[in-house]
Formats: structure tokens, C-alpha cells, sequence
């Protein structure tokens, strides 16, 4: 088990079209106490690096987030040039989430292969390595005002992504969902998640402690909407859950106090402190949060 620290909470948001709309919804992720600021990585919204520094200009404290990069879509050195940049324009507020990419319509549509998953996990580690070999020249340009440049997150599932992650992340953000060779949905019911968690923390070794364990929430529900997400999603959920979403450890349902109880369980389980949610859920999960606070 990872040492226990405090909560962290973020929200994962996708930018609107007007500069005004962006600035309104992250102070109100601010006001409501969010941690972070993750920013989608998708073709047909804006580019995540603008956005996060728009965020900083219209926040105080809030440290902002790729959650994450389509890392194959970038070359390891103008990436480097990019987060530094960022760092620097946002006095430090960055972290860096990286992932494969999985929507393989997007890689045709940018004109990018998609490769086999080893080859873009490979290019993932590629990019790594040049991230930290150029932040940790002290001639290197832009500098990054983090030292030795920005936090890292990796996020994964499988085998290779997630000993990727244990090697170099800083932050091990676990899906808790996979996508299958033909583009469909599968979701991780709670023995999967044990498996991928103890994975990660075999690979991490004497880092298991140093390691910040995230987990992205997928739905926020209040126990009235229960029945038609098993209507809606019925038929990806995995055997173990016995047909009840709440038992996904990608869902939390029920009242602010019941969601709240239940991330203390998800953190006393599988060690997760940092749990980011998507924009939909951002009001809903804020009086859980306000809680889970409290705790701390």
C-alpha cells in the first residue's frame, strides 16, 4: 500500500469555444475547490497548452493539467519546448500528463500512423527520456520553473503502459476502463482493479511511496439515475459487480456523504488519493469533496 497522503481532486474539462466561457468554468472549478485543472487532449476542441495557460491567467491557485497528451501525436523535443513554456507562463502550475492515445479515427484524421500499442507505449518512453534529459540541462531553454521540470502523470492499464509508468511518473493515473482491438468499451470491475494496482506497485518498488496513485472517475450519480445507467451501460459491466455499477470503482453514487465514504474506501483499498472527475460530474461531486476534506 502506498503511504498515505492527503487528498487530491481534479476535474477533467474540455474547452468551450469562447475565451469568456473557458475563464468562467475554471474559476468555478477554483471557487469550488478543485486541486486541478485537466485538460482534454482531443482533435475537434482547442489544443490543451493555450488553454492551461489561459486557466492559470484566469485562477489563483489551481495547478493545471494534461489529462492527458496523445503522446505519439508530438515530437519529444518541440513537446519539451511546449511544457517548458507553459511552466514558465504559469509560474509553475503544470503537470504533465501523458498517455498512447487510443482513438485511432483521430491519428487518420492528424495523418499520424497508428502504430501497434507497444510501438506508441515505446514512443511514450522515447519522450520521457528526452523530456528529462533536456530539463536537466542547466543550458536548456525555455526553463522550466519546476525543477527538474513539471510533475508527471502516466496514465494506463495494461502491462507495459503501467511499468512505463512505475519507472518514470511521478503520478500513476489508472483509467479503470480499456478500449478492446475493435474500438468498444470494457470496464474494470473491482477484482481487475486490485490486479492493475498491485502491478503497479510490484514495478514500483522502492518508489511505491514517492508514487501518487490517481483515479479517473468516470460517472457521479445520485442512487435516482442508477437504474438507467444499468439500462445504459448493462451491458459493459464486468461479472464481479453483479450487474450494480456503484460496486465499480470508476463510480461513485448516492448522496455527498455516501460518495464520500466511498472514496475513503477507495483509498484505504487500492491507495488512490487523487481522484480526478469528468466536467459533467464537477458540481455534483463538489459537496462529497467539501467532506472529504474535512477528513484530512
Amino acid at each position: 500500500m502506498t503511504a498515505q497522503r492527503g487528498f487530491r481532486f481534479g476535474v477533467n474539462m474540455v474547452v468551450p469555444k469562447s475565451r469568456a466561457a473557458w475563464v468562467e468554468k475554471c474559476r468555478r472549478a477554483e471557487e469550488l475547490g478543485y486541486d486541478v485543472i485537466g485538460i482534454a487532449d482531443h482533435l475537434g476542441v482547442p489544443a490543451p497548452f493555450p488553454a492551461m495557460i489561459l486557466a492559470a491567467e484566469a485562477t489563483q491557485r489551481v495547478r493545471l493539467n494534461t489529462f492527458v497528451l496523445n503522446t505519439p501525436f508530438y515530437n519529444p523535443t518541440l513537446l519539451a519546448r511546449d511544457v517548458a513554456t507553459a511552466d514558465l507562463f504559469t509560474d509553475g502550475r503544470i503537470e504533465l500528463g501523458l498517455g498512447a492515445g487510443y482513438v485511432k479515427a483521430e491519428f487518420e484524421a492528424a495523418g499520424i500512423p497508428f502504430e501497434s500499442g507497444g510501438a506508441r507505449v515505446d514512443h511514450l518512453e522515447r519522450t520521457v527520456a528526452t523530456l528529462r534529459k533536456l530539463f536537466a540541462d542547466p543550458e536548456y531553454v525555455p526553463r522550466p520553473v519546476q525543477q527538474p521540470g513539471p510533475p508527471l502523470l502516466v496514465a494506463g492499464w495494461g502491462d507495459r503502459l503501467l511499468s512505463v509508468a512505475a519507472e518514470h511518473a511521478d503520478i500513476v493515473a489508472f483509467t479503470g476502463a480499456a478500449t478492446t482491438a475493435a474500438g468498444a468499451l470494457r470496464v474494470a470491475g473491482p477484482a481487475e482493479m486490485a490486479d492493475r494496482v498491485a502491478f503497479a506497485r510490484n514495478r514500483l518498488g522502492a518508489r511505491v511511496d514517492e508514487v501518487e496513485f490517481n483515479l479517473l472517475i468516470q460517472w457521479v450519480l445520485p442512487s435516482s439515475e442508477v437504474p438507467a445507467s444499468v439500462a445504459e451501460f448493462g451491458a459493459i459491466l464486468p461479472a464481479d459487480v453483479d450487474g450494480r455499477p456503484e460496486r465499480l470503482p470508476i463510480v461513485l453514487v448516492g448522496s455527498p456523504e455516501e460518495i464520500a465514504d466511498r472514496v475513503v474506501d477507495l483509498r484505504k483499498t487500492y491507495g488512490f488519493g487523487y481522484f480526478t472527475v469528468l466536467e459533467p460530474s464537477m458540481e455534483t461531486f463538489a459537496p462529497a469533496m467539501r467532506i472529504l476534506r474535512s477528513l484530512d
